[in-house]
């Protein structure tokens, strides 16, 4: 059974996550083909208050359930890759499921 902490993490990263893609393949394109620049300002706020959020839940979760190092990187570097959340919450759902 996961801690309820984990559990958040887990569902904050796929926010997280989710807004990066979004901010990059839907409100960039509209900025620069639909010239509509407030689709970034909004989804880039929504992104950045998501990131700080998920940054600051992987310091809470290192402290909290003593997270190895290997957690902690790659949480940290999948928030830069698109669609590196999901590949993180799989591997955390495979590792701490059994």
């Amino acid at each position: 059974m996961q801690p309820n902490s984990l559990r958040l993490f887990r569902l904050l990263g796929i926010i997280e996550g989710t807004s990066l893609i979004v901010l990059l393949f839907i409100a960039m394109p509209l900025k620069y083909m639909a010239d509509l620049p407030e689709v970034v300002t909004v989804v880039g706020s929504l992104h950045g208050f998501f990131f700080v959020l998920y940054i600051l839940m992987i310091a809470f979760l290192t402290f909290k359930i003593r997270w190895a190092f290997k957690w902690v990187f790659s949480s940290v570097l999948v928030a830069f890759i698109p669609f590196g959340n999901y590949v993180l919450d799989y591997k955390l759902q495979r590792s701490y499921l059994r």
